[in-house]
C-alpha cells in the first residue's frame, strides 16, 4: 500500500510539471486560449529568457546565472584607524616547544630457516626544530601565534627501520622583528630570509640494534627519545624606515606622509592620534627611494610607558634621521621640541643628536607667520616651514630630505657599512 501512495504522488508530481509546459506550448501553437492572454503571458517572461524554434514553439530558459546580480570589482574601501590596529601587531610573547625523538624499537628478526636472526629494533626519529624567519611580506606579528609545537619523531619499528624525523616549523615574521628573552637581546632579524634556529629538537632514541656487540649478542634494551627544547621569547618589530617623523598627537605626521609620499594613513576633520607606525616611499627622478615612517604620537611621560609611550618610541631606534613636526597652531610650539628631545633622550641617551630637521607644520593658519619667526630664534636648527593640507613648500622637505639621505649613505661608506 505504501508503494501505490509513492507511486500516486510521484505521478501527481510528473503531471504538475508537465502541466506548465503544456500550458507554454498551447500558448505558442494557439490552443485554449486567446490570443490577449497568450501574450499576456509571453510578456511575462523577459526576451533573455524566451527562444523560438522553427515550429512557433517559444521555451523557457531554465538557467539562474541570469538572475543573479552582477558582480563588478567594487572598489575597497579604506580600513579605519581602529580597523588597522586589529591588523597590526607590533611585539608577542611566544612559547616555542620543539618536537620529542621517537622510541627506539627493541624486536628481534625472525624467519623460517633461521631462528636466531639477531636483533633488527630501529632507532627513533628526531624531533622537529622551530625556526623563526625574517620575511618582506610579512608586515605585522598579527599572524604569530602564542604557542607553537613543532613535529614529534616517529618511533623506530623492526627489520631495522628508522622513525621519520619531525619536519622543521617556520615561523616567518616582519623584516626588523627582534627576538628578545628575559628582556635581553637575541638576534635582530634585518634582512629578508635570515633565519634564526630558536629551539632543537629532541634527539630519537636508540632501538635494540644499536647496543649488539661481541659480548651482548641478544640486547634487550631500548631508548626513549628525548624530549624537545622548550623556550619563551619576546618578539617586538621596529619600524624599517630611513627617516622618522617625531611629533605631539595632532601636529599633522599623517597628512605630511601623505603629502610627501605614496602612503595613505587615515587622516580626518577631528582630532585624533595614529595608532600604529605606517611607512611611506618618496621616489626621485634618480629612481632612489627614501623611506619615512609616520611614528604614532608621543606624550609627555612616554619614557616612562604613559599611554604607549615604550611601544611607539622603539620605532624610532632604527631612524637613521629625524624629522621633529611641530604644530604651530599651539601656543608655545618650541616647548613642543624641547619636550620631545628630552622624551627620546629619556628613553635611549643621544637618540635626539640623531640628523634632523624641524618641519613647522600648518603654515596655513593665519597666526602661523608670528610664531614661525619666534620658532627660528629659539633653535638652530634648519626649520621648514610647510602646510600638510594645502602642499604648500612641501618640495623644500623633500630635497632636504635627499640631502639627509646623501649624508646618511656617504657616512656608511666612510665606515664600510654595507646598505641595502
Amino acid at each position: 500500500m505504501v508503494k501505490g501512495t509513492m507511486l500516486a504522488l510521484l505521478w501527481r508530481g510528473r503531471k504538475a510539471c508537465w502541466s506548465f509546459a503544456d500550458t507554454i506550448w498551447r500558448c505558442g501553437s494557439g490552443q485554449e486560449m486567446g490570443q490577449r492572454t497568450c501574450s499576456l503571458l509571453r510578456e511575462s517572461f523577459p526576451p533573455a529568457m524566451q527562444r523560438r524554434t522553427a515550429g512557433g514553439f517559444r521555451g523557457v530558459c531554465t538557467s539562474t546565472a541570469l538572475h543573479g546580480k552582477s558582480r563588478g570589482n567594487p572598489k575597497k574601501k579604506n580600513m579605519s584607524e581602529k580597523e588597522l590596529t586589529r591588523h597590526f601587531v607590533d611585539h608577542r610573547r611566544v612559547k616555542l616547544v620543539a618536537g620529542s625523538g621517537g622510541k627506539g624499537a627493541c624486536s628481534f628478526h625472525s624467519e623460517p630457516r633461521k631462528e636466531w636472526g639477531g636483533p633488527d629494533g630501529g632507532n627513533g626519529g628526531d624531533g622537529g626544530s622551530i625556526i623563526i624567519k625574517a620575511d618582506r611580506f610579512v608586515k605585522s606579528l598579527a599572524q604569530v601565534i602564542p604557542v607553537y609545537k613543532a613535529e614529534d619523531g616517529q618511533s623506530g619499528s623492526s627489520k631495522n627501520c628508522y622513525g621519520r624525523n619531525g619536519s622543521a616549523t617556520y615561523i616567518s615574521v616582519p623584516v626588523g622583528t627582534v627576538v628578545k628573552e628575559q628582556g635581553a637581546t637575541v638576534i635582530d632579524l634585518t634582512q629578508h630570509g635570515q633565519e634564526y634556529l630558536a629551539v632543537f629538537g629532541g634527539a630519537g632514541g636508540k632501538g635494540n640494534r644499536f647496543f649488539l656487540s661481541n659480548e651482548n649478542r641478544a640486547p634487550m634494551m631500548a631508548t626513549a627519545g628525548m624530549a624537545g627544547q622548550e623556550r619563551i621569547i619576546q618578539l617586538e618589530l621596529r619600524t624599517m624606515a630611513h627617516a622618522g617623523l617625531v611629533g605631539f598627537p595632532n601636529a599633522g605626521k599623517s597628512s605630511l606622509l601623505r603629502a610627501i609620499s605614496n602612503a595613505r594613513p587615515a587622516v580626518a576633520s577631528y582630532p585624533f592620534t595614529t595608532l600604529n607606525p605606517h611607512v611611506g616611499i618618496v621616489e626621485y627622478r634618480d629612481h632612489e627611494q627614501v623611506a619615512v615612517a609616520d611614528i604614532p604620537g608621543i606624550i609627555r611621560g612616554a619614557h616612562l610607558n604613559r599611554g604607549l609611550g615604550i611601544s611607539f618610541l622603539r620605532h624610532i631606534e632604527r631612524c637613521r634621521f629625524l624629522l621633529f613636526v611641530l604644530d604651530l597652531s599651539a601656543p608655545e610650539p618650541w616647548t613642543q621640541l624641547q619636550d620631545l628631545r628630552y622624551e627620546l633622550d629619556q628613553y635611549e641617551p643621544h637618540l635626539s643628536q640623531r640628523p634632523q630637521a624641524i618641519v613647522a607644520n600648518k603654515m596655513d593658519l593665519p597666526e602661523a607667520r608670528e610664531k614661525l619667526e619666534t620658532l627660528k630664534s629659539h633653535v638652530t636648527q634648519r626649520v621648514i616651514p610647510v602646510s600638510a593640507l594645502t602642499g604648500q613648500n612641501t618640495e623644500e622637505l623633500i630635497l632636504h630630505l635627499r640631502e639627509l639621505y646623501d649624508g646618511f649613505l656617504q657616512g656608511d661608506d666612510s665606515r664600510g657599512v654595507k646598505t641595502n
